[in-house]
């Protein structure tokens, strides 16, 4: 019997990490791999045209990102722990047995002098102990599961930022090299303006002084789109050195929804309630409770059978003994105490996470508010602008106006473009951060996937 339960025990298998072998893996990782191919079409349900993709939006690029990222590597190592958890709450006590040799130095003539006896102690858990561990560990392993998917919508979200920041700082670099060779030709005309005597060095001085403020900015935009390349490299989990020769996209147009539109009640009940962290607070107050539950069934004493053999010099000997602890010193108090603080604590940990998540909506909501109708407004702007850039063109060419003039309206028209810009960013982060808020792509928003249940919301965020 012992050979037969030796060769069924696990044995350790030693798996040594080697820091430069980790390290070299990291550093080759590729957007071209055949893997994340197979991850991709798996997912996206159609075949790729080519391999490599020529070129990478962001829902690709989220998809490259839960393939590689270490952080969900680390959320579901998490939840391997807490399901091995399952097997050892289900797991019985096991049976002890112990042989105790006995000699008799004053044994009579004729009888053998040994008395050996063997013993039995088989443990049985009363009050239900085991289904309150069971259920226990059940609720801490949804609890970990629900964390992948808080996980993954979190680099989502650090991947959208960035993507977003890379893709506007290259729009804003492109817009600054073409209003700074606008500037040029104007540093250029008063130049010639200057040496001619029709006008001053101070106001020569002061268009140098905006040409030199323009190619601040343009290398403050190519270090802004530097630095971003490699959040993108990071918010995917690759090396930046990966992302060479690797064509990005980020659709920059405004959305059209107004905030009334994506703040429904249903979505913002839905998000208090079924949030991949709502939903894990409350798969972790449930395993208090049932902590809370495994304290007190522990008050009532586990009883030991204890069935024993003995040959006492020739004699059979059967014995069957019955033991339980004596709850006379302490009656379990203590941990029942500490278990129902920490369902205390948990409960408070879900009213604050809640508390947290209606400030994330309402700060949100408001601010993607603000910024539609700043939008308005620079829509409205950049209108009036490029009907005064219109007249100065037909004034130029009727002779009514110089070249300057044309050139300063046009700095003028791009200027306007850079706060375009600015407004249409301030306002997708505004919109990230709502979706971020209710953590539901909002994009799509119809009132009729409002009836959808949220939990298969979820779970289609979870199957890749």
């Amino acid at each position: 019997m012992a050979l037969v339960l030796l060769a069924g025990c696990a044995r350790f298998q030693p798996r040594p990490i080697s820091p430069a072998e980790t390290a070299a893996s990291l550093e080759d990782r590729s957007l071209a791999d055949p893997g994340l191919r197979e991850f991709l079409e798996k997912n996206l349900s159609q075949r790729a045209a080519s391999w490599p993709l020529a070129r990478w939006d962001f829902e690709t690029l989220y998809l490259a990102a839960l393939y590689y990222h270490p952080s969900l590597d680390v959320a579901r190592s998490q939840w391997q722990v807490a399901l091995g958890g399952n097997k050892t709450a289900a797991a019985r006590p096991n049976p002890t047995v112990s042989v105790v040799p006995g000699y008799n130095i004053s044994a009579t003539g004729g009888l053998t002098p040994w008395f050996p006896a063997v013993n039995f102690d088989l443990p049985i858990q009363t009050a239900g102990k085991r289904g309150y561990r069971k259920t226990h560990a059940q609720q801490l392993s949804e609890a970990a599961r629900l964390n992948i998917a808080a996980t993954a919508w979190h680099v989502r979200g650090n991947l959208r930022a960035s993507l977003l920041d890379l893709t506007s700082a290259q729009q804003r670099e492109r817009l600054l090299q073409s209003q700074a060779a606008i500037e040029e030709k104007v540093v250029r005309s008063l130049e010639q303006q200057f040496q001619a005597g029709a006008v001053s060095s101070s106001e020569l001085t002061l268009v140098r002084i905006a040409l030199d403020k323009l190619q601040l900015d343009l290398a403050d935009a190519r270090q802004v789109s530097a630095d971003a390349r490699v959040r993108v490299a990071d918010a995917l989990g690759i090396s930046v050195k990966a992302l060479d020769g690797v064509a990005l996209e980020y659709d920059l147009a405004a959305p059209s929804h107004n905030a009334s539109e994506l703040m429904l009640t249903e979505v913002r009940n839905q998000a208090l309630q079924n949030r991949t962290d709502i939903l894990g607070a409350l798969a972790e107050y449930a395993a208090s409770q049932s902590a809370l539950q495994l304290e007190i069934a522990k008050q009532y004493p586990d009883i030991h059978l204890g069935p024993g053999y003995q040959y006492d010099q020739g004699d059979h000997k059967f014995s069957l003994s019955l033991g339980a602890e004596l709850p006379l010193l302490n009656q379990n108090q203590g941990p029942i105490a500490e278990a129902e603080a920490r369902r205390t604590e948990a409960a408070a940990r879900f009213n604050a996470l809640q508390a947290k998540v209606i400030t994330e909506i309402d700060r949100a909501s408001a601010s993607y508010r603000v910024s539609q109708e700043n939008l308005v407004t620079l829509g409205s702007l950049a209108a009036s602008q490029k009907r005064q850039s219109e007249i100065v063109e037909a004034q130029f060419k009727a002779g009514a106006a110089d070249q300057l003039d044309m050139l300063n309206s046009q700095i003028e028209l791009g200027s306007n473009e850079l706060l375009q810009l600015n407004g249409r960013v301030k306002l997708l982060q505004a919109f990230a951060a709502l979706e971020d808020a209710v953590q539901r792509p909002l994009a799509s928003l119809r009132p009729e996937s409002i009836e959808q249940s949220p939990r298969a919301a979820a779970n289609k965020e979870q199957q890749p």
